[in-house]
């Protein structure tokens, strides 16, 4: 076994690897771009090596860089995680130029893998069913539309190279398919540097499975039963849980067996996953998607339900060991089930998020595992991927799993950003989902109905009375000219503020009196008495009760520097605002002209006008990308396009004004 292993990667996954080197006893080697510098992997490492700035171009995707690094602190070999060069055929062939072992496949299996146009032809020949398309490489625009017309609507455009769903593109009528060609190339090359597409048919309600397989350089190759990916946004699995409750033990045999096949037709080595896309109606069908030639994001279910280590198993495949297990020996125990928790906002369709953490706390208990890559006080940026965590449960079925889960995002608190923990208890608690009818679809039908809800008024209320504490003096002994809601003979004056919460409309609240006796009318609302009390912290930041309507709960709250206050309950969180001029400057844009602002920190990648063009309400002006997602921002009026300041591979910051659409005069 190795003495000292490098991770050539970041976050959840940096730390998961490290804690596996731990146990064994192997001396681990982090690296970090400026970004990390104060990031939890780096903590946990016996070693850590700056590798350049943030950009991840300049950092973990720098071979030279990694290599050197690897060098420095004589690593013998280097476990490159999930994304970034875990699956760069230069890289491992890098590695192994360097004397330096690749914790994967070699680089021949990556390349066949790794470019889907090939993968597809390769495991067609070993009998595996693939599903109908293109075949070719290097297909120009025309090649694909004439191989969509062969194949017929609906279609799926997907990048030959890369993964995670990035790029890819469903289309379903013919005056689509040239914007969607030009912007599945644009993202391909952007995420993969590779614009290469292939076109497959659609399969309409389709559920992902896929099928964990282990090789050894011994020709033992194994599969580990399937993981159910079939929760889905933007193509990338939100939702991941082993086994399915789709399929029976024979169609896990029949599909396990292809997986191998898979695998043994490049002569792969190490961990990987053979994915397959079953028709929800059909689960007897099935057709090979790709394989991923590493780690899988979701492995944890799948170390949950058979007891093993993958990273240990990679790691003592990759040191010439022999697989300790055969498939007799591989047994499914029980059920377990994993979110995704992402930097986003599910009710502006997953928009990337961003900020500060003020506040992180997760769950324990039976079955509950959390693998996460951030702290309270760190910052989350648009430099990389959103995925901040992932909280596991196992229980000794599919109902138990879940409601451990359930209960586990319920006590899982993170103040600071939008993040989907809400979107995901909303989920889990869906009929359809609990009833295991799933597709790849299902999360973008219902998005509508799981992202709109009521405002809380306790929400109003526990923010009226945080703020109230921050304002109260101290002490015990109070003048009551100091009291935040005013005094005077008679009565105490009532204090007015008009909050804003995300995805709601503006709601005037009227305070009277102190945080601990509080009267509170909400809108046009008869006066309530509230109550908000400290358990723990200050009038900022820290946990607080407050009792409303006869009902007390528990909240956590914290105040940012620009002056949200994020409040958390039940893995519900809420960022609320005092209306000021940023909001009445949106207010005007989306009812007359107005500023066009950047919804998120990121880099400009596409300005489709200049300075005084004539625009239309709805027209596309500018793409902003973050997090490798794109939003298109458009016209919020007709009128004409003044200040531009948006420039093409330009940084922006979240609210940063791209430019003016002033309404034209009669």
């Amino acid at each position: 076994m190795f003495g000292t292993v490098m991770v050539a990667n970041r976050g959840e996954i940096a730390l998961r690897v490290i804690r596996t080197l731990r146990r064994l006893g192997i001396r681990s080697v982090a690296v970090y771009s400026d970004a990390d510098a104060g990031s939890p992997h780096v903590a946990a490492a016996d070693v850590a090596v700056r590798i350049g700035p943030a950009a991840a171009a300049e950092s973990y995707l720098s071979i030279e860089r990694v290599i050197e690094a690897a060098r420095a602190t004589d690593a013998e070999a280097i476990h490159p995680g999930y994304g970034f060069l875990s699956e760069n055929t230069a890289f491992a062939a890098a590695c192994e130029a360097a004397g330096i072992v690749f914790v994967g496949p070699p680089a021949s299996a990556i390349e066949a893998m790794g470019d889907k146009i090939r993968a597809k032809q390769t495991v067609a020949k070993a009998g595996v069913p693939v599903v109908p398309g293109s075949d070719g490489a290097g297909l120009s625009d025309d090649d694909l539309a004439a191989a969509v017309d062969e194949i017929g609507y609906p279609v799926l455009l997907k990048p030959s190279a890369g993964g995670g769903g990035k790029g890819m593109v469903e289309v379903h009528r013919a005056e689509d398919l040239a914007d969607a060609i030009v912007g599945a190339r644009r993202v391909a090359k952007g995420a993969f540097g590779d614009d290469t597409l292939l076109v497959e048919r659609l399969v309409t309600t389709p559920r992902h499975i896929e099928i964990q397989v282990l090789a050894d350089a011994h020709g033992t190759v194994v599969h580990l039963g399937e993981r159910e990916c079939s929760l889905q946004r933007r193509h990338q699995k939100i939702v991941e849980e082993a086994p399915s409750a789709l399929l029976t033990p024979e169609q896990r045999e029949r599909m396990g067996a292809a997986a191998v096949e898979a695998a043994r037709s490049v002569g792969y080595t190490g961990a990987g996953t053979v994915e397959f896309i079953v028709g929800g109606d059909r689960p007897d069908e099935f057709f090979f998607m790709e394989m991923n030639t590493r780690l899988q994001v979701e492995h944890p279910v799948t170390e949950l339900v058979t007891g093993l280590d993958l990273v240990e198993l990679q790691l003592r495949v990759a040191a010439g060991e022999r697989l300790p297990l055969t498939q007799d020996d591989v047994s499914l125990q029980g059920h377990a089930i994993e979110v995704r928790v992402y930097a986003e906002d599910p009710a502006a369709g997953f928009l990337p998020t961003g900020g500060r953490v003020l506040a992180f706390e997760t769950p324990t208990g039976p079955g509950v595992r959390v693998d996460a890559g951030i702290e309270a006080g760190g910052v989350v940026g648009s430099d990389y991927d959103p995925m901040l965590a992932k909280v596991i449960a196992h229980g000794a079925d599919r109902d138990e799993a879940i409601r451990r889960l359930d209960t586990a995002l319920a006590h899982t608190t993170l103040l600071g950003l939008g993040t989907n923990i809400g979107f995901l208890r909303t989920l889990l608690a869906d009929d359809d989902v609990r009833a295991a009818n799933l597709d790849t679809g299902l999360v973008g039908r219902r998005l509508e109905d799981w992202t709109t809800a009521d405002l809380p008024a306790d929400v109003l209320g526990v923010a009226t009375g945080v703020t109230l504490l921050g304002l109260e003096p101290a002490g015990p002994v109070v003048d009551p000219f100091d009291i935040p809601g005013g005094w005077r003979l008679g009565d105490p004056a009532a204090t007015t503020r008009t909050l804003l919460v995300a995805g709601h409309d503006p709601v005037e609240v009227r305070a009277r009196g102190r945080a601990a006796d509080a009267s509170l009318a909400i809108a046009s609302d008869e006066p309530v008495q509230t109550c908000t009390e400290v358990v723990s912290g200050d009038g900022r930041r820290g946990d607080y009760r407050h009792a409303q309507g006869g009902v007390s709960r528990r909240y956590r709250a914290a105040r940012a520097d620009d002056g949200t206050l994020w409040i958390g309950r039940d893995g519900y969180t809420w960022a609320v605002r005092e209306q000021g001029r940023l909001e009445a400057a949106r207010a005007d844009a989306a009812a007359g002209g107005g500023p066009v602002v950047s919804p998120m920190p990121g880099t400009v990648t596409v300005v489709d006008v200049a300075e005084g063009d004539t625009v239309v309400a709805g027209q596309r002006l500018v793409v902003v990308e973050a997090m490798k997602m794109e939003h298109v921002l458009t016209a919020p009026v007709d009128g004409v396009v003044r200040d531009l300041r948006a420039r093409a591979g330009a940084a922006v910051a979240k609210d940063a004004v791209l430019l003016n659409v002033d309404t034209e005069e009669e």
